[in-house]
């Protein structure tokens, strides 16, 4: 059943996020408001991680705890858009590598194929002019080449594509999950302290 099919969050999986500080979110250098920061390396390496170990049939839901103390409240709706933001543009930058990867690719078939009609017409060029053992290998050494060449381009269109695919599909579940924050009771200290 797709994400889009499935009524509320009544069926989501959660990732959640303990945090002291709401800031502990993002890239500490980006001068940018919540809404369009950076997350940090490390929070998208968690959530992605989580993420990736959820069943594929299911919304998606963060659920980010932040200490009383932190910032949490009025900031909720910006760590919502912040995060969806961010994992939109990812799936954008997939989207756009998988355009180049292709458009490498059919440059690449094109310099393959006409690599290897050279060498099948070499090899089928000196199996008429010369005879021997020599030759033969000389002439198989041409189809070898002609065949390796246009491998790069197959793996291209075979199986490069596919990881891929799977960020980018990842990512837009994430850019699409409910972002929910909470507060959570400052840590307690000990008696007499």
């Amino acid at each position: 059943m797709p994400d889009n099919a499935i009524p509320g969050l009544r069926n989501a999986s959660t990732i959640e996020l303990s945090l002291t500080d709401g800031a502990q979110l993002f890239n500490t250098l980006d001068p940018f408001p919540f809404r369009q920061r950076d997350l940090s390396a490390d929070a998208e390496q968690y959530i992605v991680e989580w993420a990736e170990e959820l069943p594929k049939d299911r919304a998606i839901e963060i659920v980010i705890d932040i200490q009383a103390d932190g910032e949490a409240g009025g900031a909720a709706p910006d760590f919502a858009a912040a995060i969806g933001n961010w994992f939109d543009g990812r799936a954008r930058s997939e989207t756009t590598a998988m355009r180049q990867l292709f458009r490498d690719g059919r440059l690449a078939l094109l310099i393959g194929l006409i690599v290897l009609s050279a060498c099948l017409f070499i090899a089928w060029w000196l199996s008429e002019r010369i005879e021997g053992p020599f030759a033969r290998v000389v002439q198989e050494s041409f189809v070898i080449i002609g065949w390796v060449v246009i491998w790069r381009p197959a793996e291209m269109f075979l199986y490069d594509w596919l990881p891929m695919l799977r960020r980018r599909t990842l990512y837009r579940r994430l850019a699409s999950a409910r972002v929910t924050v909470r507060k959570a009771p400052a840590p307690m200290t000990a008696a007499g302290s």
